[in-house]
């Protein structure tokens, strides 16, 4: 199984210690919202909590050193589901750093944090 797959399962099964072995201690989370960095602890808080659930995982792209992955994902918060594109850096077989772009799925999309 692929990195990006078994982050995946991990995540959408809320198994935070299959996540917990997956992400590098040094690993760095930059998403597509806000301007925030997160680290491998603020992850795996989010990791069970159903703050996000996704359909039509797709790995595009994955070698030793970098993957590329695309879902939809939806939000419990209930802000617009989002069309993720995901670039992931490898190291030792973990996650390192991960980056998002998103494509808002809905017509009165508003980004979350801009108000």
């Amino acid at each position: 199984m692929s990195i990006i797959e078994a982050y995946n399962n991990a995540w959408n099964q809320g198994d935070v210690e299959a996540l917990e072995a997956l992400i590098h201690d040094d690993f760095v989370f930059n998403p597509h919202v806000g301007g925030i960095t997160m680290g491998k602890s603020d992850v795996l808080k989010f990791a069970g909590s159903s703050h996000t659930t996704a359909e039509h995982e797709r790995v595009l792209f994955e070698n030793d050193e970098v993957g590329v992955s695309h879902a939809v994902v939806h939000f419990a918060n209930d802000s617009d589901s989002e069309a993720v594109l995901s670039f992931m850096r490898f190291k030792n077989g973990q996650i390192i750093s991960m980056e998002t772009g998103a494509t808002p799925l809905s017509d009165g999309y508003q980004l979350i944090g801009s108000e």
